[in-house]
């Protein structure tokens, strides 16, 4: 009798043990923000003048590639992206690095080249960037 009570205490111990460790499993992921198409980057330069810079973007889940053209470069990006949170570098001959926060069709975030930082929202929003999703 008592080897029958062990093992079934046995059995309910490792019972327990397994479907604690299942129900502990991480939660699966979101899918990373889609950032496929034309992106258009408003820009206040700073000789006072506006330009646009424009990013062609491809995703496969989090890798970014595509294509940038501003006013005196073009060239490459390569990127990622982490659920909503955007990095794109150029692959120009003065690279700029683009980080934003995707908002649907809006992205808000912050440029760097070797000489400069500023910021980009949407065509609503303040800062030096500005971008919006045109496809």
């Amino acid at each position: 009798m008592k080897n029958r009570i062990f093992g079934l205490l046995c059995f309910a111990l490792v019972f327990t043990a397994c479907s604690s460790a299942w129900s502990q499993q991480a939660p699966e992921q979101p899918a990373p923000a889609n950032v496929t198409g034309k992106w258009i980057l408003y820009c206040n330069d700073p000789n006072g003048t506006t330009s646009a810079k424009y990013l062609d973007l491809k995703q496969n889940g989090n890798i970014i590639k595509g294509h940038f053209k501003g006013t005196y470069q073009s060239g490459s990006v390569t990127g990622t992206i982490n659920m909503r949170h955007l990095v794109v570098r150029t692959n120009t001959r003065h690279p700029l690095v683009f980080r934003g926060r995707i908002d649907g069709p809006v992205v808000d975030g912050v440029v760097q080249g070797a000489t400069f930082t500023g910021t980009f929202h949407t065509r609503a929003g303040r800062g030096t960037f500005q971008g919006t999703h045109t496809q």
